[in-house]
């Protein structure tokens, strides 16, 4: 059940959009500064191993502290918390905008970071409290559809900028989107955190973990397996188009942008018709089973048009699946831990993707990118095989969770 909507009488559509809004700027201003950064530091003469270090340094600090930032979530009130975070993260890029050692980037992109690992779980957790159950499918769908706007402008923006104004422009743009953060969190009427009373004068308790509910507990780790493997695709996918298949720049770019299309249709596709926790279970068995599936046929290809409707169709699985975690994780998990659930997926979730990067290296020395694609779809079917039926079997069975007190919503 969706636990904030079941005392909510309206939809709260104005805070949805400020979220919403917060994110794709955020987000935007994040893959404008990294794209920026790798290009500046290529344009240095790097060998690859400060783009390494760049990338690990904005992907660690989120693993690491991602149940962290969950916990602060629940326990501060979010229109302090986001305050707070935006103005000390655009402080930070700030400084970075005016440094030019290496060294400090990579620390300060550590740091940004760290404070990615609060906001995130905190925007995520409020989403639920913002609208009624039957709502919550196309509050995620709006906030999946706000997430890749914000991917598709970032590294759109990012090389122009660095070629015409260098790095320090991009920089001080992205530390303007957190600024933005800062205002959504002051404007968002719907608040959460333990030190913020609710309508009711009450807040729930805290004691629930991930391992609490046997559906979350093995949905979890599964998606980990097929993000880590969209990972490793990810970092070879430039080497298979420009390598392999001989195609230019321009259809690398091309490819990419039909992905992030996807990942929009199939969140809305999601929130067109919602089942209940064990439907939603299926559905994410399907999405990954998909996209594993996508991977491999892709690996076949004597050309890269073929590839424009395969990514499409894998963008749509990706988009489905990463809107039915967050209906699982709002519907399944008590408000005042909801925080906690979601800093435990965002750092799952990154922790497989920084592993993804690292062993996309050492696979290229020993095999070819075709057949690195070819594994990638391979692992990731086997993963289902094995992981189905526990899954299937979760759904079926009583959540484990203690029931929650209902939060009430701001609307």
């Amino acid at each position: 059940m969706s636990f904030a909507s079941e005392v909510s009488a309206t939809d709260n559509w104005r805070d949805v959009s400020l979220t919403a809004g917060a994110r794709a700027i955020s987000l935007g201003g994040d893959f404008l500064a990294a794209t920026a950064l790798v290009l500046a530091f290529q344009q240095r003469g790097d060998s690859g191993y400060g783009v390494a270090a760049l990338l690990l340094a904005s992907t660690v600090p989120i693993v690491v502290l991602g149940r962290l930032g969950g916990r602060l979530a629940d326990r501060f009130d979010s229109r302090r918390l986001l305050t707070a975070v935006g103005l000390g993260q655009a402080v930070c890029c700030a400084v970075m905008a005016f440094t030019d050692h290496p060294a400090a980037l990579i620390a300060l992109s550590a740091l940004l970071a760290s404070g990615v690992a609060v906001s995130q779980p905190t925007f995520a957790a409020l989403v639920p409290d913002m609208v009624r159950r039957e709502s919550l499918p196309r509050a995620m769908a709006i906030m999946q559809t706000s997430s890749s706007v914000g991917m598709i402008a970032g590294p759109a923006l990012a090389g122009f900028l660095v070629q015409g104004f260098g790095l320090r422009i991009p920089l001080l743009l992205n530390a303007a989107t957190f600024v933005a953060i800062a205002l959504a969190g002051l404007a968002i009427q719907t608040r959460r955190g333990t030190d913020h009373k609710t309508d009711s004068g009450t807040t729930a308790t805290t004691d629930w973990r991930v391992r609490d509910d046997a559906l979350l507990a093995r949905l979890i780790p599964a998606s980990a397996l097929s993000i880590g493997a969209i990972s490793v695709v990810n970092v070879v996918l430039v080497f298979f188009i420009r390598g392999t298949l001989g195609a230019s720049a321009a259809a690398y770019g091309l490819v990419d942008a039909v992905l992030t299309i996807g990942l929009i249709i199939g969140a809305w596709l999601v929130a067109r018709r919602t089942p209940g926790d064990a439907g939603l279970a299926v559905g994410m068995l399907v999405t990954l089973a998909g996209m594993a599936a996508m991977f491999l046929l892709a690996s076949t290809v004597p050309a890269v048009a073929w590839l424009i409707p395969i990514y499409l169709v894998s963008g749509v699985f990706n988009g489905g699946m990463n809107t039915i975690a967050n209906l699982l994780i709002a519907r399944r998990v008590p408000d005042r831990a909801r925080g906690r659930a979601y800093g435990t997926w965002v750092g799952v979730a990154n922790g497989a993707v920084a592993v993804g990067y690292l062993i996309s290296g050492p696979l290229l020395q020993v095999l070819s990118p075709r057949q690195i694609v070819a594994a990638a779809g391979v692992a990731g079917l086997l993963a289902i095989a094995a992981l189905g039926v526990p899954i299937l079997k979760a759904a079926r069975t009583a959540r484990t969770a203690p029931e929650p007190e209902f939060a009430a919503s701001a609307a």
